[in-house]
């Protein structure tokens, strides 16, 4: 005899997490150790590693969620880690390096901006859950995201670190440049413009040669030049913030497809 629904779903979860699910929630507990490493490197003063340690946290937020999909390893507790995981690695950490390395020297409100930063990115992620058991997902459908995600949020708000890295200048470092771009990028965040998801970003075939060369040549920047890698990767993000915009409007323009024509009688 069949159990009912919800007595075999308590009997399964009384088992624990199945072995295909244990690799991608292994890979965002690595990604949250690797963010709260960042605010270790922070506190000494180590801001190269600081901001590596981050950037590795978003490599393995960018695998974990692709490994569950491919062993069908998808979970609640999986959804809930990687969230728990991104607040802590894309919101706390890049605000308290942020504050330990400029925003301190702001008169008065440098904790707040660092603040903003945080909350903006863990009001995100609620939203995101929040929408988890929507019916419906119009942009996701159509392959667009609802704001900058979290990991992208974390590395354009690090931009001004990249730059100190490159010219030394003490000009990034400024209090006066930080704080108003940390601001814009957190509330880039929580904004509710459409922005290019993965599904979107399709090569022409007449360019996957080319784009293939400019994967090669990025990765090998990573190597010998990361600093200079970022910048141009962020750069390269902040403007496909206007196509995205204008990529959705037009999505939004297009007659809806016709709907099956009742019978008659």
């Amino acid at each position: 005899m069949t159990p009912p629904p919800r007595r075999f779903a308590q009997r399964m979860s009384s088992r624990g997490i199945t072995l295909r699910q244990v690799a991608p929630n292994a890979v965002t507990a690595m990604a949250l150790c690797f963010g709260l490493t960042a605010i270790r490197y922070g506190i000494s003063g180590d801001w190269g590693r600081a901001v590596a340690a981050i950037i590795f946290a978003g490599v393995l937020d960018g695998l974990d969620g692709r490994i569950a999909r491919m062993l069908h390893g998808e979970s609640r507790f999986g959804a809930e880690l990687d969230s728990l995981s991104d607040a802590i690695a894309f919101g706390v950490s890049p605000a308290i390096i942020l504050y330990l390395w400029s925003l301190q020297s702001m008169p008065r409100f440098g904790w707040i901006v660092s603040l903003v930063l945080a909350l903006s990115c863990a009001l995100r992620l609620a939203r995101f859950n929040a929408s988890i058991d929507a019916a419906e997902h119009p942009r996701k459908a159509a392959g667009f995201l609802t704001g900058v995600p979290a990991p992208a949020g974390a590395g354009l708000a690090l931009m001004p670190l990249y730059a100190w890295f490159i010219t030394e200048m003490d000009l990034f470092r400024d209090w006066r440049l930080v704080g108003p771009w940390v601001v814009a990028m957190a509330l880039l965040m929580i904004s509710n413009l459409p922005t290019l998801g993965w599904k979107r970003l399709r090569v022409p075939p007449a360019w996957r040669m080319f784009a293939l060369l400019l994967a090669g040549v990025f990765a090998a920047m990573l190597m010998v030049a990361p600093w200079h890698a970022l910048l141009a990767l962020t750069l390269g993000y902040l403007a496909l913030i206007p196509a995205g915009i204008i990529s959705y409007g037009r999505v939004k323009r297009r007659p809806a497809a016709p709907g099956p024509v009742p019978p008659e009688g």
